[in-house]
């Protein structure tokens, strides 16, 4: 597959196929077609009052939801807290907060047609709540991110995404920084079937 074409939307059906296998692999679908409904379904989906942690997303970071969530009074920030925490001292506490928050909302690197989600990570701090900690999962992802299959996934995360990533690692940490493909996250199913909303949105969002 051309890598170009990992930049491209999904097509409608492309869409209904990953959306269809994901819901019998127990993810809750949803697909809106602008950012402004996704930020509305999104506040729908997060009651007043509950603890949210924000991923580091480039989608989210576009939508303006990193800032909104972590600077709303509306919502228990977890990265507010972990702000307020010395890395050298409360380590164990830090991980233990970024590992079981009550909502985690992010997104993801490649979703297939067949229903499986990929996640890549640099230092995996975002995998614990994703696999297992988090009560509640919400992914924010663009329709782009659709492909066929396992192996495309793997294709695009590490000739699509991966030099992006670590052109933005450069920027943000100066040019010694890099990014790497340390672990991988691949859900084949969700047991719970009410803790993971997974939205596409059919805009052009994230790498």
């Amino acid at each position: 597959m051309n890598k170009n074409k990992f930049a491209t939307l999904a097509s409608n059906s492309s869409v209904e196929k990953a959306a269809t296998a994901l819901t019998s692999h127990g993810i809750t679908v949803h697909i809106t077609d602008d950012p402004s409904q996704t930020k509305k379904l999104v506040y729908s989906l997060i009651p007043k009052g509950a603890e949210v942690m924000t991923a580091t997303s480039t989608t989210l970071n576009q939508l303006g939801l990193t800032d909104e969530i972590n600077n709303s009074i509306h919502h228990n920030s977890v990265k507010s807290q972990l702000s307020k925490l010395n890395r050298e001292k409360d380590s164990l506490q830090m991980q233990k907060l970024g590992a079981g928050p009550d909502y985690i909302i992010g997104s993801v690197h490649a979703v297939t047609e067949d229903g499986k989600v990929i996640v890549a990570s640099g230092s995996g701090s975002q995998l614990p709540a994703y696999t297992y900690g988090a009560s509640h999962v919400i992914w924010v992802v663009s329709t782009k991110k659709i492909v066929k299959n396992l192996e495309e996934g793997l294709e695009r995360i590490y000739t699509h995404i991966l030099p992006q990533e670590d052109k933005r690692m450069k920027s943000v940490y100066g040019p010694d920084a890099s990014s790497n493909v340390n672990k991988l996250f691949i859900l084949n199913n969700e047991l719970n079937k009410s803790r993971i909303n997974l939205i596409f949105v059919k805009e052009d969002l994230g790498f």
